[in-house]
């Protein structure tokens, strides 16, 4: 049995400044959390667990007749939408008494702990680190809710989309005589990056892909530069379209293709421009890997990269994901032609990956992608 460990104030109700939810005044909910937890209850067959902590509740410092009109009153709310909790753990300790049952503690969570649980498949769902760290003692996964306090990490809608269909990650390794290359994906994630190829420029717009795309991404790189740099960016290229691949699944419920619009009518590509250049990149993860390249560059290389090796890259690159590549690109300078196509490629794959959980059906007639 899988279990979803939910945190309340911060993750279900908006937290104060003053860290206490004890007027009608203080009382709001925080935005998705009660349509994403009553989507979660009707459609996945996870235990519901409250675990919060109340500092000092009971004392002077935080009164019970406080507390338990709004918590009642948040109770009765999800109730009335199919929410209900199968279990209510809160510690009543301050921060300085350092008692186990306090999160990150598990003092309260030791009947989940006996062995009858897959915690490995469930997931604290919490907003501060504390809730990523409580994750790790019980041996499950973390989900951070958006808060203006800390890094954003997920919304409602997206945490009901992992929690319900799965995480969407993928890690790959590619090693031969001339590179050793591990490449690791998510698709879910926020655009954080940890980039080394032994390239700064490629390393530069690997980086992009993360950032406007949205998805974590780590490549490490041991290439033969000391021959060229030829290995290294083609094989950099077939890894991460295999872990892009990898990560897609069964592709049930993505958009499947990348494009923009115009004045709200579909077009043929994203159109992305930077300062003297206007790139395009329109994709379909189809099944069919395609290139077309309408890009020319007039020097020979940008930092340590051959120009010649970016239609390479994107040829790699699209057999690997198995999707159509259709890249175009005009403009005089040439950093800025190639750091628009990554930019319009990150952006259509941002499009492109994007999964409804309410239409979980795969984007083909013919029933295989």
């Amino acid at each position: 049995m899988k279990v979803l460990f939910i945190d309340r104030d911060g993750t279900i109700l908006q937290e104060p400044a003053d860290e206490q939810i004890d007027s009608f005044e203080k009382f709001h909910f925080v935005p998705g959390a009660i349509s994403a937890l009553r989507f979660l209850r009707l459609h996945t067959d996870y235990r519901f667990v409250m675990v919060s902590n109340q500092d000092g509740l009971g004392t002077p410092a935080y009164p019970e007749e406080d507390f338990w009109p709004t918590h009642n009153l948040m109770l009765e709310i999800l109730a009335g939408e199919g929410v209900v909790f199968d279990d209510i753990l809160i510690d009543r300790s301050f921060p300085e008494d350092n008692q186990p049952t306090r999160k990150p503690g598990t003092a309260m969570l030791t009947k989940y702990m006996d062995g009858s649980y897959d915690l490995a498949n469930s997931y604290v769902i919490g907003d501060r680190e504390s809730d990523a760290q409580l994750a790790r003692n019980l041996g499950c996964k973390a989900l951070l809710i958006q808060n203006s306090e800390f890094t954003i990490h997920h919304s409602w809608k997206k945490i009901a989309e992992i929690v319900y269909a799965g995480p969407r990650e993928a890690t790959v390794t590619r090693t031969t005589k001339e590179t050793d290359i591990a490449v690791s994906v998510n698709l879910d994630g926020t655009g954080k990056s940890e980039i080394a190829t032994g390239l700064g420029f490629f390393d530069h717009m690997l980086e992009q892909i993360a950032k406007h795309g949205a998805i974590d991404l780590d490549i490490s790189v041991k290439g033969d530069l000391h021959v060229d740099e030829h290995h290294t960016i083609e094989d950099t290229a077939l890894a991460l379209g295999e872990a892009l691949l990898k990560a897609l699944g069964d592709k049930r419920g993505i958009e499947r293709y990348g494009f923009s619009t115009e004045n709200g009518t579909p077009v043929v590509s994203y159109t992305l421009p930077m300062d003297d250049c206007l790139c395009s990149v329109a994709l379909d993860f189809g099944g069919r890997p395609w290139l077309v390249w309408n890009a020319e560059f007039h020097r020979e290389r940008v930092g340590e990269m051959p120009t010649e090796m970016f239609l390479h890259f994107f040829k790699s690159l699209s057999d690997a994901a198995r999707m159509n590549l259709n890249i175009k690109a005009e403009g005089k300078n040439e950093h800025h032609k190639i750091e628009g196509i990554f930019k319009a490629l990150a952006r259509a794959l941002r499009m492109a990956v994007r999964r409804d959980i309410h239409h979980m059906q795969l984007p083909s007639s013919k029933g295989v992608l």
